[in-house]
């Protein structure tokens, strides 16, 4: 049995979907973090994993916040499900049960507790030894202290101590227990990549908590084999650190870093993802357990852990399960109303046709021919039911088939046939002609659209008339139009370029970023965020990424505000 962990700061961001995830981590039970979805917004993909079932609990309070889920693979069913750690969120058969005692706890506050999505729990059978025995595994989101809202502080150990409480009432209860995801605490200095900057680091009540939870390394091997017949339960209740346990002296294991500061580049981050499991399936069954470092995809990476036992898998998922939600309950149901949508809207084409102001019926009217409206209209309804391509393609077919008069160009130069042979001066006509033609194809090349508005009316009376007298006076205006229009354009370009001084000296962007002392790059520009005297100023510091001071390759300590008259 292979279980792993991984917050996965938002189950949207995957754009290949959850499965592809899933497979990569190799596990029989995934446990993912701040899924940050709530009922209304999971989607059939997320929810419906095909070869897992799946296991959600949302936040009720705040949209897009917290939240939790188990992926568990078909051959590994649990045989309970369970939302939430007090009991109040369940309202089904299948649960795990087991609660403890919540006298120190109000029932506002064990409403609270569980109203932010951070638990679900299930319940599988192993087989040890040719013995079944029960593993619960407790999937939590711990809650982050915010410095700034001292009332974050009691609530994220009031979650501790409900945590423990329900974790040591099922391990009572005669149920082997894993527990697993983000605990949001670093246990000791090794945890954390730089715990000399961090003011009293052991009195840190997250800690504190932590250190009664948790034997000490040094003495578990010892406690594990007084266990069976310690005659004080709260002996019998503590866990092991799977990952300090297989290796409790490696340096630099770190499972969250700071996307902000690039911190993942230097591995300046702390422990705080963990798997927790009782002291008797630690050391019996436990065979190794490590971080996943290399995974990237949010800014945690995956813990897996591994157990000897094979897992008993359950035919039928319990009630918790996602595939029983109204939604998803059946797929062949919603397919078929999709489809009886369908049909009623392609009953009725001519409604989709008369919709006021649409871009196909805006783009249909400047192709049709005023002499032949009814004969297009015919075409365009014909087109309209059967066709099936897009709309910009249906427009492209409607104006081939009208046979619109092409450029403008070519409908406003003058037709030689129409030109008597009879006439005196048939020699003169094509020397003449040609030089009207010559302007009007420059013109149309320089001006654009905007000059041959101008060039139809030379054109128009060059085509009434066939006399040489007048196509002389048409060429004369040709000209004279087609030379003062040059003024026109360098004075409109000198106005532009005019204004763009004026609008830079005005709008002139960021201060350009000094370099730093130490590595004589280029800085970056930060805002403070913070609320404060120096809220929304603006500083440089050094662009590489965060790391430890001894680290040559991680930022120096360059800081400078922006000067304000820059």
């Amino acid at each position: 049995m292979k279980v792993a962990t991984w917050n996965i700061n938002g189950i949207r961001t995957f754009r290949g979907g959850i499965k592809k995830v899933l497979d990569s981590l190799d596990a029989d039970v995934v446990c993912v973090q701040e899924t940050k979805v709530t009922r209304d917004l999971l989607d059939e993909r997320t929810a419906i994993v095909d070869g897992y079932n799946s296991y959600f609990s949302y936040s009720r309070g705040r949209s897009g916040y917290s939240g939790v889920a188990t992926y568990c693979k078909d051959n590994a069913t649990p045989f309970a499900a369970e939302e939430g750690l007090t009991g109040l969120l369940t309202n089904h058969e299948g649960a795990v049960g087991c609660y403890g005692d919540h006298s120190e706890f109000s029932s506002e506050e064990l409403q609270l507790l569980d109203n932010e999505g951070r638990a679900i729990i299930t319940q599988h059978k192993i087989m040890c030894q040719d013995e079944v025995k029960t593993v619960t595994i407790i999937n939590v989101y711990c809650p982050r202290a915010d410095p700034e809202k001292p009332e974050r502080k009691q609530f994220k150990l009031q979650f501790y101590k409900l945590l423990q409480c329900r974790a040591e009432a099922i391990l009572k209860n005669g149920s082997h227990v894993i527990v697993l995801g983000d605990v949001n605490t670093s246990h000791r200095p090794i945890d954390h990549c730089d715990p000399s900057e961090i003011e009293d680091f052991g009195e840190n009540p997250g800690r504190k908590w932590l250190n009664g939870f948790l034997h000490d390394g040094n003495q578990e091997e010892e406690r594990n084999e007084e266990e069976p017949n310690e005659s004080n339960p709260t002996n019998t209740v503590k866990f092991v650190d799977t990952f300090r346990y297989f290796h409790p002296s490696r340096t630099n294991a770190f499972t969250c870093w700071s996307t902000l500061t690039g911190a993942r580049q230097t591995n300046y981050g702390t422990r705080i993802d963990y798997i927790f499991a009782d002291c008797q399936l630690a050391k019996n069954y436990f065979v190794g357990a490590d971080i996943m470092p290399e995974v990237e995809g949010s800014d945690h990476c995956p813990v897996w852990g591994q157990l000897s036992c094979p897992l008993l898998s359950r035919s039928k998922p319990p009630p918790l399960c996602t595939r029983y939600l109204p939604e998803f309950a059946g797929k062949q149901q919603k397919l078929s109303r999709f489809l009886v949508k369908v049909e009623q809207t392609s009953v009725q084409p001519e409604q989709r046709d008369a919709l006021p102001g649409s871009q196909e019926d805006g783009e249909k009217r400047e192709n049709l021919n005023p002499f032949e409206v009814a004969n297009i209209s015919c075409k365009k309804r014909v087109i309209t039911s059967d066709s099936i391509v897009p709309k910009g393609k249906k427009t492209k077919t409607i104006k081939t088939s009208s046979k619109p008069q092409g450029s403008l160009l070519s409908f406003f130069k003058p037709k030689l046939t129409n030109v008597p042979p009879a006439e005196s001066s048939v020699a003169d006509e094509p020397t003449l002609t040609q030089k009207v033609s010559t302007p009007a194809e420059n013109e149309s090349s320089i001006t654009g659209s905007r000059l041959d508005e101008g060039t139809e009316l030379v054109y128009n009376g060059s085509s009434q008339g066939s006399s040489s007298s007048t196509t002389e006076e048409n060429d004369t205006q040709m000209k004279t139009k087609h030379f003062t229009c040059q003024p026109t354009l360098g004075h409109s370009n000198a106005k532009k370029g005019e204004s763009l001084v004026f609008w830079k000296s005005v709008l002139h962007g960021p201060p350009p970023p000094p370099s730093c002392k130490v590595h004589r790059e280029p800085c970056v520009l930060r805002t403070v965020k913070k609320e404060g005297p120096n809220m929304g100023k603006q500083f440089f510091v050094c662009g590489r990424p965060q790391g430890h001071v001894s680290n040559p390759e991680a930022r120096c300590n360059f800081f400078a505000w922006v000067d304000k008259g820059k």
